[in-house]
Parts: structure tokens; sequence; C-alpha cells
């Protein structure tokens, strides 16, 4: 392309193998200067440098064209070494050309075929899977080293106030939720194995699988999952909006630290309450099974309760309970680490929220699948 210099205010040319700009390169030239531009061929001449120090005045829509330029010359195979611009533009270019290479827009995507395009997002997805477990297990090593120290002094450590809000906020406040619902669920799983065994008659049997079923996973697993919903996703959204509020960077000014203010409460009150959610909502499903055997199958409740006592014990109730602390760890992690991940802005809020909820069912129903293998290989 021949150099383009002229009366306008905004001109570059090639002078002796260097791209040369000067002039004003403003959102006003930017039309002109984008179709010449898109005229130059990169690949044509010897060009080995991009020297835009005689640009006299600089914005936003001068520095991109500048960079894109820059770009073409450097796809088509030219060393052009770094663009020089006058020294207060430096900033200006160096914050767009890193804001555009987050953005994707730097090194633009080879097209995919639809086949190559899933496998693509699955690979991403995964490593970004991976990428999110390492953050989180960093992130579990630090709630543990805070732990270690505060019951190494625990009258100095730790926020009994605090403490007692989360177990009232997590616990006490859930029993009706928890407790109706354990109660449906007694019902219907008395209702289904009850219609089952009646073709073998074997009614009595529906009271041995309500007891194993609830005691060991059922009462465990569905109390988890409701308070992964509730108080997981709460613990989120209340981070999330400290962090909006900028309330966790003035906390952390102040020399705060967050772990042992706003984690740790939060941590152990799950943990203190959540076994005894699942000892509620045990009762409540053996209530419900009780009910439903007394009205469909005529079964009184001496007779219910003296099947029950042959077909449970106290090891089967502990099965159910010792996965309930484990469980209450892993959805308070998840739900204060989400929280921290809040960007300054609503929508990041609901995003996080409903993630931590995700990942805590998740993480709940493999950590219960790890325990019934567990517990089946040890012949528990």
């Amino acid at each position: 392309m021949a150099s383009i210099e002229n009366g306008a205010d905004a001109w570059f040319k090639i002078e002796q193998g260097v791209f040369k700009a000067g002039g004003r390169w403003t959102i006003t030239e930017s039309a002109r200067l984008d179709r010449q531009l898109r005229d130059f061929d990169a690949g044509s001449g010897d060009i080995t440098a991009m020297d835009a120090g005689a640009v006299e005045k600089l914005d936003s829509s001068g520095a991109w064209l500048l960079l894109r330029t820059h770009r073409a010359l450097e796809k088509a195979g030219r060393r052009v070494g770094a663009l020089q611009v006058p020294e207060r533009y430096a900033s200006l270019l160096e914050n767009l050309d890193r804001d555009d290479k987050k953005q994707g827009h730097g090194h633009p995507a080879p097209r995919m075929s639809p086949w190559h395009y899933r496998l693509y997002r699955i690979g991403k997805a995964a490593v970004e899977a991976g990428r999110q477990a390492w953050r989180m297990l960093g992130y579990l090593g630090r709630v543990t080293v805070e732990t270690g120290e505060m019951l190494a002094t625990p009258r100095k450590n730790l926020r009994f106030a605090a403490m007692a809000v989360q177990v009232e906020e997590t616990g006490i406040s859930a029993l009706p939720i928890v407790g109706l619902l354990a109660f449906l669920i007694g019902i219907v799983l008395a209702y289904q194995g009850a219609d089952q065994l009646k073709r073998f008659g074997a009614e009595i049997f529906t009271i041995n699988l309500l007891g194993v079923g609830v005691l060991r996973e059922i009462g465990g697993l569905i109390t988890a999952i409701i308070v992964a919903g509730r108080s997981g996703s709460a613990f989120t959204a209340h981070l999330g909006s400290m962090r909006v509020n900028q309330e966790i960077d003035a906390m952390q000014t102040m020399g705060l630290n967050t772990v042992d203010t706003l984690v740790l409460p939060r941590v152990i009150g799950l943990v203190i309450s959540l076994p005894l959610l699942t000892f509620y909502a045990n009762i409540m499903a053996l209530i419900g099974g009780a009910m439903m055997c007394y009205f469909d199958l005529g079964i009184t409740i001496p007779v219910f309760l003296r099947q029950l006592n042959q077909a449970v014990d106290v090891g089967t109730l502990m099965v159910g309970l010792v996965k309930a602390p484990v469980f209450a760890f892993v959805i308070a992690l998840v739900g204060c680490y989400e929280g921290f991940q809040v960007e300054r802005n609503a929508a990041s809020v609901g995003l996080l929220t409903t993630r931590s909820v995700v990942e805590s069912v998740f993480l709940v129903i493999v950590l219960d699948a790890a325990f019934s293998v567990m517990f089946s290989v040890l012949g528990i």
C-alpha cells in the first residue's frame, strides 16, 4: 500500500521498513483510518517496526486501530517488536490490550466443526472443574488450619455468640420444613414398600424396609439436601452481599480474620445442628411410616415398635448419624467459599448461590455413595 500522509489530522506511512503514525488518532478520524488500514496489506513490504511516537492525541478508538494493525503484522509473520507510542498513552494501550485479550479478542479461535466444538466445550468444562476442585481444596486447607488454631485456644478464638446464632438459624429454624418433608417421605416409603411386599404376603417386613432405609440412608441424605438448599445458599448469599457492599473489604482493612469471623461460626454451627436435624428427621419419618402402616396394613403401634426393634439397633442409627457432620462440613465449606468468590454485582450473587447449592448437593451424594461402599467393605 502506498504511504498515506496528507493534510488530515491523523496519518500513517511506511518509511524505511517502519510503520509510522502521527496526528490525532481519535474517534473523529477512526472511520477514515479504519477503511485505509483495512486496505493495508500486512504481508507486503518489509516492515520491521511500528512507531506511533508522532501521535499528538490518542483515544481508545485510535489505540484499538493501532493494536489491530500491530496484531495483523504479527499474524503475517512480521517481527515488529513492541508498539511505540508516547509515554502518556502507554497505560491506555496496555489496558486496552489486556482487556481485549481477557475477553478472547486478541487471538480469535479457529472455526470448528460442531463435533469438535462439543469436544472443546467438554474439555473446557473438565479443566474448569479441575481448577475449581483445586481452589476449593486449598480453601479446605486454610479452614482446617484456622480450625486447629481455634481448637488450640477455644476461649480466645471461638465466637460462642456467633456460633449459637448459626445453630439457631440452621437448626432450630429448619425444624418445620425438615420435619414435614421427613414425615411425608416416611409415608411414601412405607406405602411403596407395602405395595410391593403385599404380593408375597410379607407386609410386616415393610417396617424392616422403613427402619433400615430411613436410619441408614434416607433420613441423613434428605436432611443434608434440604440444608444444602436452605442454609448453604443462605451462607453464599449473605457473604456475597457483604462482598458487594464492601463489608468484607472493610473487615480486612481493620485487620480482622474473615475465616475466623465469618466462616468458622457457620461451619461449627452447622456441624452441631445437622446431626440433631438428622435424628429429628429419622423420628418424623418413622412416625409417618407408622401411621401409613396402621391405616393401610392395620399394623398397630405396639406391633410396629416390636418389629422395628428386631430390624434395627443402635449401630443402624449411628451409621446414619456419623455421616451428618461430614455432610455439614462440606455444605458449610462450599457455601462460604462461593460467597467469597462473588464479584461486586448483583448478578454474581445469584449465579454463585445457585452454583453453591448444585455443588453442595453433588458432593453430599458423592460422599454418601462413598460411605455406603466403605460400610459395605467393612461389613457394617
